[in-house]
């Protein structure tokens, strides 16, 4: 029986009680004990539902989607070296976040709430009022001040009610924090069902690998709900025999905006005024990410690393990867700019697949404003 676990202090709730966080303020993580299926994945439509007993909704009346998933795998060269890349800038709202939300908001309508409460810098409060609308769920998205106004105007139009925030990102989540203490919190960090819709993203490359693992992620990184569901995706691959191991972990963050950065190489074990400067790469522009002390367990229980880049170097692998045929956001950027620096300390033959998280679309205007 698949149940929901405090961190802190290891107390169990039943799948199907709406609750976000343990009553003593820890996260919660979702143990998914269903058993993976070979024989129905044959007659499955080719989305991200196809892994449909790893993926906590009870009953398929309750599925809320757009058929999103199985999105392309592409191989680029950088310097004559491959690299393949998930194109989950193709998604309907066009980023990754619709991975969390179709899980999120499909056990949101499970439960039976009608109103939710998310904060975002922009791509996760696309997904969620998108899958809201569909839905016929009330959905309330805070956004920091300098989001993007591509992605204000989809949040807007997909009849969500929009808040800005007079401050950054940080103080964006503490306004959304006290507001959940009476509005269902459907946030993409805190809530354990989104890491479980991110998770699809290690299924998928799996299975597109012909059920074989890559020997490395590279990801960009902020509050990381796409690396903490990646690693739960390649954790229960390996659990049930499937992969013979799980992939190292690649963070990448704005060199501005790199509080793990800092972490993981012990320069301070806490947030006490972690060092940050405005970035293009809004997506991942997080000072204090909640899970961090997780998200380094990760990096570092897989023999990974975490990688800086600067605003400028984002830019050069932009404009490198439009001369490739690609269109995509800055947070994107920052991540072929990781992969670039990452090339320069990999094995020769190491399988590396990182990702294009959102489309150009969605923030274009910053780049050539």
């Amino acid at each position: 029986m698949s149940t929901l676990i405090c961190r802190d202090c290891n107390k169990e709730y039943d799948l199907n009680k709406p609750i976000w966080r343990c009553v003593c303020g820890g996260f919660l993580d979702l143990d998914i004990t269903a058993q993976f299926s070979f024989k129905k994945l044959k007659k499955r439509p080719f989305t991200m539902w196809r892994y449909r007993e790893m993926l906590p909704v009870q009953n398929d009346k309750n599925i809320v989607s757009l058929n999103e998933g199985y999105t392309p795998l592409v191989e680029m060269q950088f310097s004559g070296k491959k690299v393949l890349f998930k194109q989950d800038n193709l998604f309907p709202t066009g980023s990754f976040k619709d991975r969390g939300a179709s899980v999120l908001v499909s056990k949101i309508k499970e439960l039976g709430i009608k109103k939710v409460l998310i904060d975002s810098s922009g791509n996760a409060g696309c997904a969620v009022s998108a899958y809201c609308a569909r839905a016929g769920i009330e959905c309330i998205v805070l956004v920091p001040e300098r989001t993007s106004e591509e992605k204000l105007i989809q949040i807007k139009n997909y009849g969500a009610k929009l808040f800005v925030v007079q401050g950054t990102r940080d103080e964006t989540a503490q306004v959304a924090l006290k507001m959940a203490e009476k509005i269902y919190y459907a946030s993409h960090y805190y809530n354990p069902f989104f890491f479980h819709g991110t998770k699809t993203f290690a299924y998928e490359i799996c299975e597109q690998l012909g059920w074989k693992e890559p020997d490395t992620v590279v990801l960009p990184l902020g509050n990381g709900s796409l690396l903490l569901g990646a690693y739960i995706g390649f954790d229960e691959l390996f659990k049930q025999k499937i992969i013979k191991k799980i992939p190292k972990f690649i963070g990448v963050q704005a060199k501005n905006c790199a509080p793990l950065f800092f972490m993981l190489n012990k320069k301070f074990g806490r947030f006490i005024n972690p060092p940050v400067k405005p970035t293009i790469a809004e997506g991942i522009a997080i000072g204090r990410p909640p899970r961090a002390k997780q998200i380094i367990e990760i990096i570092r229980k897989t023999n990974g690393t975490i990688i800086t880049v600067s605003d400028s170097e984002i830019i050069k692998a932009l404009k490198q990867i439009y001369q490739m045929g690609i269109y995509i956001e800055p947070t994107s950027g920052a991540c072929v700019a990781g992969v670039k620096k990452y090339l320069n300390i990999a094995n020769k033959k190491e399988l590396i697949v990182s990702t294009f998280t959102g489309h150009g679309l969605k923030s274009h205007k910053k780049i050539w404003a």
